[in-house]
């Protein structure tokens, strides 16, 4: 089974820049890249689309706002972890006091 072959962001920006830069078409700049023009034609709408510079992230990266909401998940199941816990606390030392 081949491996599917990565390319760095920086690969990618310099590729889109052939195009965006220096005049070269896709299928030119894909040619002398040796990559797929269809991928290319690809990294250059992300790139356009992408107005956070979040572009071409890698795997396992998240955006920022990704990032928050992975805390923010994290710290409630937290603090629903310890209420529960002051729940069950407060009901052992009622039963004691009696």
């Amino acid at each position: 089974m081949l491996k599917r072959k990565q390319y760095t962001k920086e690969f990618k920006l310099d590729a889109i820049s052939l195009v965006m830069d220096q005049g070269l078409t896709i299928a030119e700049a894909a040619r002398s890249l040796e990559i797929n023009a269809n991928m290319l034609g690809r990294w250059i709408k992300e790139n356009q689309a992408d107005d956070k510079g979040q572009a071409f992230r890698g795997n396992g990266k998240l955006t920022p706002e990704q990032e928050e909401i992975r805390r923010l998940k994290l710290e409630n199941r937290q603090l629903k972890l310890e209420k529960q816990i002051l729940k069950e606390a407060t009901v052992f030392f009622a039963r004691e006091t009696k």
